[in-house]
């Protein structure tokens, strides 16, 4: 009896030191405060006391922070989950890849803001994840880490709301953190990053485009060290645009999901991911009157021109196909004519001509169809064209194509004919106002300029323009241009800077 009340005197003697909010029954443990120290056993007071729990705030080290989905920007709300990288009991550090997770427009790989241990993770497989919901918690020490957006589910006496924003030239840089230690560790300057997250927050993917900005490397999207294999010889033959002749097309292999066959059942599943994204962007796509123009492309004189560049890309590690000089030759042109690189709002009531000529390129990938683009082609050269889109054709095989390159656009081609068609009519993706598709390559017979029949290797295009703000003539004077430029590619060298 005289144990428990010692044990009550002493209690509120040092309460207001010691902030005992309750103790926990242990075989032996300490009270401590500075030097002043009292140990107890609990057989000497455990008949009349064993409900009577403490613990203070000094013993409790660590927290459970509720990771939470940030806001991924072009307002999505919702993503799919389609891959973790990690579970429960895992150790994790800072950068460290948690999950990846589908939106409509693009795959984006969840890193850790924080070094701790995965309690829990929030979402199975293919659920569906809602930005500003908790993604995962993790047991973390690091408090001074706690970015204002996180919940912070143990030791409430603990504050920390205070905003990571940092006084610069009479403005708020916003970034977390582990953002802060980044830029940090790598001498940037956070004034100097464009931040591309709600209200202008600095993003960690933010910090190494920057970094790959200034020191010319192309940086992969998944945190997740990969050995890049070197590229697969092919047949010289194959990259000919020669007509294949007797080329059987191969069946593409049906879904073991999709039943088939007479006693299948109907199947019925909710749209998601990009076939969502195509939804949204077609539909507001037939709001827009079409105008259509078609037009053949005589390549002989680019075909030998890139037969001889060939070996000097493939030197470099870089793979080398015609795109890179369609796009080139598209962004030379734009600069004469201004108006297809442009945006209109949603009522056509204001126009925005664009800066940078970011040119998206369609590719067909095993979740669908996505438009990657090029960005800032109007400074690029053939080669760096050429490297960019062989990093956007890895990525995209791989689905693992992240949201800056997905969005952004503002002019597309689409080249249909490496999988067969000669002429289409391509869809404007808005708020773009032009489009460009490439029909196959073939061999045909034309007359020359003294009326010889040659061999010709020609390609068709077709163009797609919002004919609200553009006519006619103008889209067949740019595509004039444009194809003036492939069929005689030394006349580009007279525009290039």
């Amino acid at each position: 009896m005289a144990a428990p009340m010692a044990l009550r005197s002493y209690c509120r003697a040092v309460g207001q030191l010691l902030c005992v909010r309750h103790i926990r029954l242990y075989n032996s443990f300490h009270l401590l405060k500075a030097k002043y120290t009292l140990e107890l056993d609990k057989s000497t007071w455990k008949d009349r006391h064993q409900h009577r729990l403490f613990r203070t705030s000094v013993v409790s080290h660590s927290q459970i922070v509720q990771f939470k989905l940030s806001d991924i920007g072009e307002g999505i709300t919702e993503v799919t989950v389609k891959e973790w990288y990690v579970k429960e009991g895992d150790v994790v550090s800072q950068f460290d890849s948690i999950c990846e997770v589908q939106s409509d427009k693009a795959s984006v790989t969840i890193t850790s803001r924080y070094d701790g241990v995965i309690k829990r993770l929030h979402y199975n497989l293919d659920d569906i994840a809602y930005v500003g919901k908790p993604l995962v918690d993790i047991e973390t020490d690091a408090l001074k880490d706690v970015a204002p957006e996180e919940d912070v589910v143990e030791t409430p006496a603990v504050s920390h709301e205070e905003q990571t924003h940092q006084e610069i030239k009479g403005h708020k840089t916003l970034a977390t953190p582990a953002v802060r230690r980044l830029a940090m560790e790598n001498n940037i300057k956070l004034s100097e990053v464009v931040g591309t997250g709600k209200d202008n927050r600095i993003l960690k993917e933010d910090i190494l485009n920057y970094l790959a900005k200034q020191t010319g490397a192309i940086l992969p999207l998944s945190t997740k060290p990969k050995m890049i294999p070197s590229l697969p010889k092919t047949d010289p033959a194959s990259d000919k645009l020669e007509e294949k002749t007797s080329k059987i097309p191969i069946p593409i292999s049906i879904p073991a999901s999709i039943p088939i066959g007479v006693s299948g059942k109907d199947k019925t599943e909710a749209l998601s991911g990009f076939h969502k994204a195509m939804v949204k962007s077609m539909t507001l796509a037939m709001k827009i009157p079409h105008f259509g123009y078609c037009d053949e492309i005589d390549l002989t004189q680019l075909v030998k021109l890139r037969e001889e560049l060939k070996p000097v890309a493939d030197a470099r590690g870089v793979k080398l196909s015609f795109m890179p000089f369609f796009i080139k030759a598209a962004s030379l042109g734009l600069l004469h004519y201004p108006i297809l690189n442009a945006s209109v709002d949603e009522n056509c009531e204001n126009i925005t001509y664009k800066a940078s000529h970011n040119i998206g390129v369609a590719m067909d990938t095993g979740q669908g169809l996505v438009v990657p683009n090029v960005k800032n082609v109007q400074v690029r050269s053939v080669f760096e064209i050429a490297s960019e889109l062989n990093r956007l054709q890895k990525l995209g095989s791989a689905n693992q194509l992240g949201t800056n390159d997905l969005t952004g656009g503002t002019f597309t081609l689409s080249n249909i004919g490496t999988i067969g068609g000669t002429y289409t009519k391509p869809v404007i993706l808005p708020p773009e106002v032009a489009i460009g598709a490439l029909g196959k390559a073939q061999v045909l017979p034309r007359f020359n300029s003294v009326g010889e029949v040659v061999k010709a290797q020609i390609v068709n295009v077709s163009w797609s323009a919002d004919h609200r703000i553009i006519d006619g003539a103008t889209m067949a004077r740019f595509s004039n241009l444009w194809k003036s430029y492939l069929e005689n590619p030394a006349s580009m060298l007279l525009d290039l800077k």
